[in-house]
Formats: C-alpha cells, structure tokens, sequence
C-alpha cells in the first residue's frame, strides 16, 4: 500500500489478510492489488523517474472510505460540477459578450469550437505532466488555471485577450477531463460505476445550472461580464480540498514500469482506437445535439421560449440516467445489450426528428436523452478497461483527446449542411451515420479486456 506520506494516495489502511507487502521505495518491487477478483496482482519493478501512481482504493478494512477518500469524493465531485459551466454560461451569453467586445462572426465561431480543440490538444498533454508532477497537484493547478482564466476572461476588453483566457480557462477542464477517471480508480476502485455516475450527474448538473444562470445573473448584475465571472467562484471552491493532497510531503510512490506496463501506449491498439472512436462519436452527436436541437425544433414551428425548454429537457433527463448507467456498466459483464439500447434509442429519436419534429418532441426528448447516456458509459468503461492507474490515465487520455478532436466536426458539419440544404434530412443522415460508426466501436469495446494486455 502507499505510504501516509505518497501525493493523492490518502491515510494508509491495514492491508488484506495475507503476507505482508514490501516497504515501497524507488528501488522496491511493490505489488498492485486487482480491482476486481479476475484482475491478477500485478508486481513491477518501479525505476525512478516514472509516473506518481494512486494506491488503489482508500478504505478501511470493512471497506469504507477513510478520511483521504472523503476529501478525494469531495474533490472530485466539486471538480465535476465546474467541467462544463465555463462554457454553456458562455454558450448563453454569446450575443451580450459579441456585442460587447465587437466580436466578428469569425471570432464568435473560433470561441464555440475552442473547447474541443482545447480539450483534444492539452488533454492530450496530461500524461506528460502526471509523469512529472503528482497528480493532486496537477488537479489544484488546473482549477486555479480555470479560476483565473475566468476572471480575466470577464474583465477584458479585448478580444484576443478573452480568446487567450478563454483558452487558459479550458486548458484547466481538459487535464481534469482526463484526470477524474484516475481519481475514481485511485480511490473508489471497489464503486467505480457509482462513483463515475456521481460525478458524471454532477457535471450535468453544473453544465445545466450554469446555461440557466448565466443571463439571469447578468441581468442582476446589469452586466454579462458579472453572468461569466461569477462561475469562477465554482471554480475556486473546487481548489481547497485539494490543497491537503496537493501539499503532502515525500515523493509519491511511482507508476508500474514493468515491460507489460512500458507497452501501455492505447494508439497501437484496438481498444484504445475503439473508445476513442466511441467517444468521439457520441460527443460528435452530442454537441450538435446541443447547439442545433432548438433551432430544430422553432424551424418545427415551437417558439425559442419552448424549443429551449424541449432542449432543456434532454440535459435534465440526462442527470439520473448519469448515474444509472455509469452504475449499470459496473454491475453487467458484457456491455452488448446496452450498446444496443442506447444506439437505438438514439436511432428512433433521430427519425423520429426527421419525419415528425413537431408532434412526436415529447416522445423524442426523452429517447435523445437515453441515446446521449452513452457519455457516462463510455466514462465508466474507461476506468473498466485498464488494469492500472498508468493504463486508466493513458487510455483516458488518449480516447478523450482523439474523441473531441471528431467532436468539433460535429457543430460545424451539421451547420453546414443545414445551410447548404436548407432543411434537416442531411444533418439528421450525418448524426444516423455517426451512430453506425459508434454501434460497431461500441461492440468492440463490449467485452471485459484491458488495454495493457493488447
């Protein structure tokens, strides 16, 4: 087990019944305990210089989280609830900040793409920086980055400035992107699929307060500067209960670097092409979803008021099904059915959306809404297809980053074709098409395997 003293590994625990562990230093062979009965112990020789690793769940002999996983769950659910609202409070003020900072339609349309780039391009740096650095720094460090590029971003008047802040904002939700599967894997290894649920329902649930808070608190405020500024508190809260992990003393206790572990690397194998085709996917679809549904909708006839409520509505259903499907993907052995529902769910809504918009929107709000659970799936999977926490953040980091580098297609191809055509059959014929491509990368990852065995 790691030491008191390891970053982010919490109060040492009494260890299983059994021989003994080894003291672990940088020369020591520490032994890895499975996070499940069919996951083998995994014994490697650990050089220095490699990656800080997680000690695996923080409990207590009968299982209950001690002290530094309480922190940790605290930690983490507050980082969740900041992973979307600097960009949908954005996403609500758009037209107070163009008119604002005299933004083109240019500039306006580089900020709505901004954080796929920046999740793709900094996310694709977390592993480089958790080879470094210990983990629950890199957290503290993201969420200050995410603090301030809020503020600043709310007190500029220049529109280069807002773009770099807005950047330096993103740059800090990207590595926590990437980072909060590890988390769950590091602490609560013994409730992934409850754990990534929470913090998964806790992301939307910040992701829809804050669409929803945004104007209301500008309005008050008499300024959209005070709608995007006051998000950074959220932020800044997320800061303290990492402060105790971030500042313990003593070098951290270091990654598996065994041969088997050296090949961790997801881009030369099928698994890690898989979730990232998987991810990249259902985020394509999801974010058209979000910035193209109400229009969809008011061209159907609805005024704005309700086609933002039906829009609305997918976001709300999506809270509890965060949490039973990230708790469903734990619990099942295979995940074929639940591929299979999600893509059909989806596939009736989009017809649905194509043939009848207008009389059957109650129907096909809450079947989008199942469809678009295939984000908390795949955020679960992630943690259930790597032994270790190198292999969680790796595989992490490379289905995210290649995933949204597809997802900022999605926007884009979606307006395009809607402008080209007109109407909606050509975009609705894109997203059915990118759901043919995540059904089969879906079925691919359905089965129990791990990424370091490939």
């Amino acid at each position: 087990m790691t030491p008191p003293s390891a970053t982010l590994a919490g109060p040492s625990v009494a260890p299983p019944a059994g021989p003994s562990p080894a003291p672990a230093d940088a020369s020591s062979t520490p032994s890895i305990p499975a996070t499940s009965p069919s996951t083998p112990a995994i014994t490697a020789s650990v050089p220095a210089g490699a990656v800080p690793v997680p000690a695996g769940p923080a409990v207590d002999s009968a299982g209950r989280p001690i002290a530094g996983g309480l922190l940790a769950l605290v930690a983490l659910l507050l980082i969740a609830l900041n992973l979307r609202a600097a960009i949908t409070s954005l996403g609500a003020l758009l037209g107070e900040v163009r008119t604002g900072l005299q933004l083109s339609g240019a500039i306006a349309g580089l900020i709505t793409t901004l954080p796929t780039i920046a999740f793709a391009g900094f996310g694709a740096l977390t592993p480089w920086l958790v080879r470094r650095y210990a983990p629950a720094r890199v957290l503290a460090t993201a969420m200050v980055a995410l603090t301030a590029g809020q503020l600043l971003r709310a007190s500029t008047d220049s529109a280069a400035v807002f773009l770099a802040t807005s950047a330096l904002a993103l740059a800090g939700i990207a590595v926590a992107n990437i980072l909060l599967p590890m988390l769950v894997k590091q602490y609560f290894a013994h409730r992934t699929g409850l754990v990534t649920g929470a913090y998964t329902m806790a992301l939307t649930v910040g992701s829809t307060v804050a669409a929803a808070a945004a104007v209301p608190v500008a309005h008050a405020a008499g300024s959209w500067r005070a709608g995007l500024g006051a998000w950074a508190l959220l932020a800044a809260l997320a800061v303290l209960p990492l402060i105790p992990l971030a500042l313990r003393r003593g070098r951290p206790k270091l990654l598996d670097r065994s041969p088997s572990a050296a090949r961790v690397r997801p881009s030369r194998t099928r698994l890690g092409w898989a979730m990232a085709a998987y991810f990249g996917m259902q985020s394509l679809s999801g974010y058209a979803i979000m910035g193209w549904l109400a229009q969809l909708f008011r061209d159907a006839g609805y005024r704005p008021e309700t086609a933002g409520l039906l829009l609305a509505g997918v976001t709300a259903m999506g809270v509890p099904l965060a949490l039973a499907m990230a708790t469903l993907v734990a619990r099942v052995r295979t995940l074929h059915a639940v591929v299979a529902t999600l893509s059909t769910a989806s596939a009736v809504a989009y017809l649905g959306l194509a043939i009848a918009p207008h009389d059957g929107a109650l129907l096909w709000v809450p079947l989008l809404a199942v469809g678009q659970a295939a984000f908390p799936l795949i955020l679960a999977t992630i943690g259930l297809r790597a032994r270790t926490p190198a292999g969680t953040v790796a595989l992490s980091a490379f289905a995210q980053s290649t995933g949204y580098l597809v997802a900022a297609l999605g926007p884009l191809l979606v307006g395009l074709l809607y402008s080209a055509t007109g109407g909606w059959t050509a975009p609705i014929a894109l997203l059915l098409g990118a759901l043919a491509v995540q059904t089969t990368a879906g079925f691919a990852i359905a089965r129990p395997r791990f990424v370091e065995d490939e």
